[in-house]
Parts: structure tokens; C-alpha cells; sequence
């Protein structure tokens, strides 16, 4: 059996358009590292500008050392003034070596400073994306990207355009001495290094869009390993023996990415190889000139010492140059995947009201529908409820009927795509979110298991008395959590989860206790909703925190999503839901005597207990 295949496409194929402008992240990279540290940005230009001009002096320097010994030796020389140069030759060596370890500590200090920001930044645009961003499976692959390289490349890109900087520096001198001998000798110098460099821009471009190409596997990659390693997973993995499955899929994936790299590896080191040579041959071409050029008596022995260093440290110099753009070039698509990502557009808060045109009125679903994006049914149809402070409301209804999409809607992470959902007589689409969402505590069945302390686990549901100890307290109480809390080796100190030293596991039905408690935890909301969150506590319990529940909301509006009718009983409205309708409403007896689809789960639900 393979693993489920994934759609390839070449989004990321570079227009020409793109090619020509895929440099203007190279400016960009550079703002991001000026006002990441100005200091060690200004360190490393000025350790740039030291290597760049000292290599040139020191060969200057050594063709006088070569002719001040020759000269010396045919007794016309000064041997002290060989030594002064010699002095010069060495300060020159260690300055050099000098701006070497000021480009080295401006570096590595700048890649933990510049590589916190990035992360900072991908982190903090996700705080602002909505939830449909998150189920859209080609914007996630934008996320993996922008995460995978992302917080690397703006240093690398910005050491390769320093790096730039320096050996152009250098070529010039190197160029200025070399003139001297022949102008040919420059031209020969720039264009031996062209081969290899138009070989490595082209593989590099090759090399990114099959990173682009393939981000779904390696998602998928990501994701196996989670499953194959994560404590939450172990269990089934291991009892339903899926391992070895998923295993050989993670393998599959693996051999595939392999073979991609492996071609694209040989091709790029068969063809650098094969074009570094014209430029190895174009080094001993004009190696072979000097030579001849000094038995000819053109040239001087210091003169051809000089010359053949610089040649050489030149042709270094335009490779490593070239080598620099085209190194630039593949940072700027890996940049691309991040701005890519950060300019995302998104919806800004479209609403600024702190409190609604008719305090009081409570909540109003009009006519309300909804679809998700990417699809073509509706998840819900023609909604109309309303709910008043102290009313309390049970949703019944069959596995993705609606009832938490309904609750989606109302928390606004979604906005329906027809009608209106209206709070105290303002549309939500009015409000102001952050105002909006503290009105209201939702616990989902599939709430959060926070790898924290016990009560910042009960704190999240009120970030604003999130350290509250006190509170935590009451909550937990309130949602028969404190007992077995208190059992516990550090009480509302121990960390739970397995991911952190020292860390408890709890039950599920513990779990669901501590998210009931996060729900009573905000006490400033006008409405709370609990979405099957007792799912996992036996019936007594649940009955418990029911009554803790509706004691709690005398005065608020109370939603309750369950399949325990024990409960649901208890709300003073009941709404059935049927694909994303609402096909009945009314209070547990006004149901019972409809005989509808009510009636009949419930008399099911019954006879199981008798």
C-alpha cells in the first residue's frame, strides 16, 4: 500500500518578469538586519571593507619583499629595508585575519538576534490569520515554507551581499594592479569564472522550485513523524499495529525526495565541475603569459610573484563573487516564500463597537448560512434563533449536523455568508473582536491540552487573570476538578503532559474536568458555550458540573452541545439539527409529544438504561 498521493504543481516557476526582480528581497534582507542590531551591521561593513582591500596590499607588499631580496643579493638592496617589508607584510596579515574574526562575531551573533525576529514575525502574523487560514491546505504549505528556510536566509543573504561587497572590493585592487601588466589580463580574470556561475544560478532556480514543488511531502513527512512519536498517538499506533504502515509511508516519502535530490546533486556537481575547468585552464593560460612574459625580461621576479598571487586571489575573488550572486539569487526565492506568507492579506478588524444598540436584547441568529470556503453544500441553513440572559440552550443533532459550526459563527471565526448574527442588537460584524470574544467562553470537544502548569491550563480561559491562583481555584471547584487537582504532587504547581520534566498525564475524564474548569474560569462572559466537553466523565459527574453550569448563567446565556439527553433535558430551548437545519425546536416535554426525531433518540438513549 503507498501513502496518499499528493498534487504537484509548479507554482513556484520563476517568470522571466520574476527573474529580473527577484533581487529586490536582497534590499529588504538588509533593512531586516540594520534594525534587527545597527552595531553589529555596521561591524561587519567595516570588517567587509578591511578584507576587502588588505589582500591586494599584501601582494603589493610581496612583490617588494621578492625584489628587495633579489636586489639584496645582487648587492644592490638593503636587506633591512626586506625586513621592514616583511613587518608590513605580517600587520597586513594580521589585519586581515583581524576582519576575518570581526565578519566571524558579527555573523554568529546576528544569526540568533535576526533568527528569533524572523520566527517572532512569522508567529505574530499568525496571530493575526483567521481560522479558514489555517484549514486551507495550500496556505498552510506557505506557512511550512516560510518556517522551514525561512529564518535563515535573510543573514545568509545579507553575509553573501557583504561577501559581495568584499571581493569587488578586492577585484578592483586586484584589477588596479593587474592593468599594469595587460587590460587583457582583467578581462581574461572576470570571464573565466561566467561558466560556473551561469551553472550555478541555473540549479539553484532548479533547486527552489523543488523545494516549492514538494512542500505538501514534506508536510506529510512531518506529520508521520508525529504520529509515529507523539504520546497522544502511541496508543492506537501501537495497538492497532499501524506503525509499520506508517513507517514504510515516511520511508516512501523519504525515497522519493531522495532520488529528486540525488539527480538534481549529480547534475549540479557534474556540470560545476566540468565548467570550473575552462575556468582552471583560463588560471594556467594566463599563468603560462606571466611566466613567459619574466623570461622574456618584461617582467620582474617580485613583479611575477605579484602577478600570479593576484591572478589567483582574483579568480578566487570573481568566483567567490559569483558565487555570492548566485547564492543571493536562491536566498531571494527562499525570501519569497516569507513575504509571501507575511503579506498575506487579511481582513483587518472590520468592527468597533463596545456595546450593543439594544443592551440586553441578547443573541439573534437571522436567517443565517454558511458555507466553507472550498466548498459547494452549505454547512447551515436558514438559522434563525433567539436568546436572552438567563436562557439556556441545548443543541442535539446527529455528527456534523452544524451545531459547532453554529458556535464557530457566534465566536466569529467565521462569518456567515448569508445573514446576520446580532449581539445585543449590533451585528457582529460591528463589534469589536477582542471586546466580542471576551463576552463570550466557548470549551470545544476537541479542546486544548496545554503542555503548562495545572492552573495555567484552568488560567488560559481568562488571559486576563491568567496568573489568578485564586481563581484558578474557584473554577476547578466549580468544575470538580479541585479534589484530584489537590492530589496531585505539586497540587495546581505540576506540569502536565509528558513533553517537560516532571510532567503528570492525566485521564480523559481529568482533561475534560480542567477544560470545564478554563470555562468557568471567565467570569466577565455574557455567554458560554460547552461543546460536548464531559463526554468523558461518567454520568454523575456530568451531572454535577451541569448544575454548576446552569447555576453559573442564571443571568447569561447558556448554549450546550451534548448527546446526553439526561442533560440536555435540563436547557429551557432545544434545537434539533439535520445537515446544517434546524428541524425542530422547543422545551423536552413540547419534543417528546411532537414524536419526531427528539422523541426518537431519546426513548433510544432510555431503553439503553433499562
Amino acid at each position: 500500500m503507498s501513502p496518499p498521493a499528493q498534487p504537484r504543481s509548479d507554482t513556484g516557476g520563476e517568470t522571466p518578469g520574476r527573474l529580473l526582480g527577484v533581487f529586490r528581497y536582497s534590499r529588504r534582507a538588509l533593512e531586516l538586519v540594520w534594525t534587527t542590531n545597527r552595531r553589529l551591521t555596521i561591524l561587519l561593513a567595516v570588517g567587509t571593507l578591511i578584507a576587502g582591500l588588505l589582500p591586494a596590499a599584501a601582494a603589493k607588499v610581496g612583490q617588494w619583499i621578492v625584489d628587495g631580496v633579489v636586489a639584496a643579493m645582487e648587492g644592490n638592496g638593503d636587506a633591512e629595508t626586506v625586513f621592514w617589508f616583511v613587518a608590513l607584510e605580517g600587520a597586513l596579515m594580521a589585519g586581515i585575519a583581524g576582519a576575518q574574526r570581526l565578519i566571524s562575531l558579527g555573523q554568529s551573533l546576528l544569526r540568533g538576534l535576526l533568527g528569533q525576529r524572523v520566527n517572532v514575525m512569522i508567529l505574530d502574523k499568525a496571530l493575526t490569520l483567521q481560522l479558514a487560514h489555517f484549514e486551507d491546505s495550500e496556505f498552510y504549505d506557505k506557512l511550512t515554507r516560510a518556517r522551514r528556510e525561512a529564518s535563515t536566509r535573510p543573514l545568509g543573504l545579507v553575509n553573501k551581499t557583504f561577501s559581495l561587497i568584499q571581493n569587488a572590493i578586492s577585484l578592483i585592487s586586484y584589477a588596479a594592479l593587474l592593468l599594469a601588466f595587460s587590460p587583457w589580463a582583467v578581462v581574461i580574470l572576470i570571464l573565466g569564472g561566467l561558466p560556473q556561475f551561469v551553472a550555478e544560478a541555473k540549479f539553484s532556480g532548479d533547486a527552489f522550485q523543488l523545494f516549492r514543488r514538494r512542500s505538501a511531502d514534506n508536510r506529510r513527512q512531518m506529520y508521520l513523524e508525529t504520529v509515529l512519536a507523539r504520546e497522544d498517538s502511541a496508543k492506537e499506533v501501537k495497538l492497532f499495529q499501524i506503525g509499520p504502515l506508517l513507517l514504510d509511508w515516511y520511508r516512501r516519502i523519504f525515497e522519493r525526495i531522495y532520488a529528486e535530490d540525488r539527480a538534481l546533486t549529480l547534475r549540479r556537481e557534474t556540470w560545476g565541475f566540468i565548467l570550473g575547468l575552462l575556468g582552471t585552464l583560463t588560471f594556467y593560460a594566463a599563468y603560462a603569459w606571466i611566466v613567459w612574459s619574466t623570461m622574456q625580461g618584461q617582467l620582474s621576479l617580485g613583479e611575477m610573484t605579484m602577478y600570479l598571487a593576484v591572478f589567483k586571489q582574483g579568480q578566487s575573488a570573481v568566483s567567490a563573487s559569483l558565487t555570492a550572486i548566485s547564492g543571493m539569487y536562491e536566498d531571494n526565492l527562499y525570501l519569497s516564500n516569507l513575504y509571501e506568507y507575511l503579506e498575506q492579506p487579511v481582513e483587518g478588524p472590520t468592527g468597533s463597537a463596545t456595546e450593543g444598540a439594544r443592551p440586553g436584547d441578547g443573541v439573534r441568529f437571522e436567517n443565517v448560512g454558511f458555507t466553507y470556503p472550498g466548498n459547494e453544500e452549505p454547512a447551515l441553513h436558514n438559522i434563525d434563533l433567539h436568546l436572552t440572559p438567563g436562557q439556556s440552550l441545548a443543541l442535539v443533532g446527529q455528527n456534523g449536523s452544524g451545531k459547532t459550526t453554529l458556535i464557530k459563527l457566534l465566536g466569529r471565526l467565521y462569518e456567515p455568508t448569508e445573514g446576520r448574527i446580532l449581539l445585543d442588537g449590533t451585528d457582529l460584524r460591528d463589534w469589536d473582536p477582542p471586546v466580542l470574544r471576551r463576552r463570550i467562553g466557548v470549551i470545544f470537544q476537541d479542546f486544548m491540552r496545554y503542555q503548562m502548569r495545572v492552573g495555567e491550563n484552568i488560567g488560559a480561559g481568562d488571559v486576563e487573570r491568567f496568573e489568578d491562583t485564586q481563581g484558578w481555584r474557584e473554577a476547578a471547584e466549580q468544575g470538580l476538578a479541585d479534589d484530584f487537582i489537590q492530589a496531585l504532587p505539586e497540587g495546581y504547581e505540576t506540569q502536565l503532559g509528558r513533553w517537560f520534566s516532571g510532567g503528570r498525564e492525566l485521564s480523559g475524564g481529568q482533561w475534560q474536568k480542567i477544560a470545564v474548569a478554563r470555562a468557568f474560569m471567565r467570569r466577565g462572559a455574557d455567554i458560554l458555550v460547552l461543546d460536548e466537553p464531559t463526554a468523558a466523565m461518567d454520568a454523575e459527574a456530568e451531572a454535577q458540573v451541569f448544575q454548576h453550569f446552569r447555576e453559573m448563567t442564571r443571568d447569561r446565556i447558556a448554549i450546550l452541545i451534548s448527546h446526553r439527553f439526561s442533560t440536555v433535558r435540563m436547557a429551557d430551548q432545544i434545537i434539533v439539527m439535520e445537515e446544517g437545519r434546524v428541524i425542530e425546536r422547543g422545551q423536552h416535554e413540547e419534543l417528546l409529544a411532537l414524536n419526531g426525531t427528539y422523541a426518537r433518540l431519546f426513548r433510544l438513549q432510555a431503553a439503553g438504561y433499562q
